[in-house]
């Protein structure tokens, strides 16, 4: 027998044994997308829409933050179109994605897509809008969105004087009319808003302060599919037709998005109201045309939520996964997917108005000035 060979061959088998413990699946080190083989792995990141500002700028972070760390990335956009995404979830898989970020267009839609993910040892991070109904969502990112719609009803009876600036009642009892709309219904978000402003205004809707003209108050009455502006318009337009004519007057509307605001406001304008005496209105995400409208006092408010945190954890997440180090959570008992609670980090939202959009939004770097003029 030739012991040289012999030797060479135990070698060569144990170098195959080492490399094949090494290519891991779910039972790699830190669960699962392994650690140190990882470098340059592709990441998956799923959009829902180019329509809103907003989910640009998460896209454009999310990948600037993960290729800094030397990762390759798929991101993609879905135009709002559920199969589009489905089709696209699909196809970063095949590409051999290791990791999926997933801002979701209908949060019900892609089970088989997160089966197959963990069929694959994939890992898959929810992204400011949970997943529903499938236990295979591994994390989730977001903002305290019940807080959303607390600070959006907050701000709502601020603006109509109900509440002074430090949330206190003045002792104003109105009525004032006010219209409510909501997300779209296929994202879990828009009824934690709905439900954290309806808890805050029920008490002033009940004693008559405020006072819901159209009588609509209900979430599927009031929702906005797909968060279209163009739907929130005509809807404004149908309330103003319906319930607001011979005199009497919109005092405030709810909007839980900055989209459907300058939607509502297009429908108040074209009604006659002057653009220096709209309602009280509401929004979300600080786009740019609605701060403008902000401090041209047309749109009352809006919620600001920094999507450089969200992102920068979105990416902190993914590296801690494909380096076998458990991500960092805050929230393990808000977000129930209807088969799981996700383990969430969450941030906090910040109500911007005219009085302080420059020291929220300028002096922290979101916005310059000129991005505002």
């Amino acid at each position: 027998m030739n012991i040289k060979k012999v030797l060479l061959g135990a070698a060569a088998l144990g170098v195959a044994v080492s490399l094949a413990a090494c290519s891991g699946g779910r039972g790699g080190t830190g669960g699962d997308s392994g650690s140190g083989d990882n470098k340059g792995a592709l990441v998956g990141v799923a959009m829902p829409t180019k329509t809103s500002e907003r989910w640009i700028k998460d896209g454009d972070a999310v990948k600037s933050g993960l290729e800094k760390l030397g990762y390759k990335v798929d991101l993609e956009y879905a135009d709002d179109k559920i199969p589009q995404q489905v089709q696209q979830i699909s196809n970063m898989l095949t590409k051999g994605a290791k990791i999926l970020i997933v801002a979701s267009i209908d949060g019900t839609a892609l089970s088989d897509q997160l089966d197959q993910a963990a069929e694959q040892g994939v890992k898959v991070i929810a992204y400011d809008r949970l997943i529903n109904g499938n236990k295979n969502v591994d994390y989730y990112t977001t903002f305290d969105n019940y807080k959303v719609g607390v600070d959006q009803a907050t701000s709502l009876l601020t603006g109509l004087g109900v509440l002074d600036a430090d949330g206190k009642e003045t002792g104003e009892k109105g009525p004032f009319n006010v219209e409510l709309f909501a997300g779209s219904p296929d994202d879990n978000n828009a009824t934690f808003f709905y439900n954290g402003a309806m808890d805050t205004l029920k008490k002033y809707i009940d004693d008559g302060t405020l006072v819901v003209g159209s009588g609509q108050t209900g979430f599927t009455q009031v929702a906005t599919l797909r968060w279209d502006p163009a739907t929130a318009q005509k809807r404004m337009q149908d309330l103003i037709a319906s319930t607001y004519s011979g005199g009497k007057k919109v005092d405030g509307v709810l909007s839980p998005y900055d989209g459907l605001s300058i939607g509502i406001i297009s429908a108040l304008t074209s009604a006659g109201y002057a653009t220096d005496a709209l309602p009280i209105i509401t929004g979300q995400d600080a786009e740019a045309a609605s701060v403008k409208s902000i401090i041209a006092g047309q749109q009352y408010s809006t919620i600001y939520k920094d999507t450089r945190q969200l992102a920068d954890e979105a990416v902190k997440m993914a590296d801690d996964l494909l380096t076998g180090t458990k991500p960092e959570v805050n929230d393990t008992k808000s977000y129930d997917n209807k088969v799981k609670v996700v383990p969430t980090f969450l941030f906090q939202p910040t109500v911007v108005t005219k009085d302080n959009y420059k020291k929220v939004l300028v002096d922290s770097g979101y916005y310059t000035e000129a991005d505002l003029k």
